[in-house]
């Protein structure tokens, strides 16, 4: 089962990837950044959710615990892979932490936190649990 989750777990890092690209080069422009960045984040999480709503049925049957435990490993593993991406690319730590800042517009919280509910989310929505 985490083998699988993983899988899925890799197929988010392109979307949020893309929805990067999309949100500096034409959401941003039209919008301005106090739009732009929260609809960023909410377009983000709903493509987190449709991944996981379309192949959750690929892990299997489990139950509450199991979708949670799945989410709160997709959790660490976003702020690690993030964290580390994010120092390789020349920001330093105190950068990085100002994503998590949600009075500047930028929802990233909460698109963490909702990456750690959507396995459960996804699994209770396919009524697996």
């Amino acid at each position: 089962m985490i083998k699988k989750s993983l899988l899925i777990w890799f197929a988010i890092i392109p979307l949020a990837i893309l929805n990067g690209g999309l949100r500096d080069k034409v959401i941003i422009p039209l919008m301005g950044a106090k739009y732009g960045l929260p609809l960023s984040g909410i377009l983000l999480c709903l493509l987190i959710f449709i991944l996981c709503y379309i192949f959750i049925l690929r892990i299997g049957k489990g139950t509450t615990k199991t979708y949670r435990l799945i989410g709160l490993l997709w959790l660490l593993l976003t702020i690690a892979f993030e964290t580390i991406f994010g120092l390789f690319s020349g920001h330093t730590f105190s950068e990085l932490l100002k994503a998590y800042d949600i009075t500047t517009g930028n929802l990233w919280l909460l698109v963490v936190l909702f990456t750690g509910i959507a396995p459960w989310l996804a699994a209770k929505t396919r009524k697996l649990i």
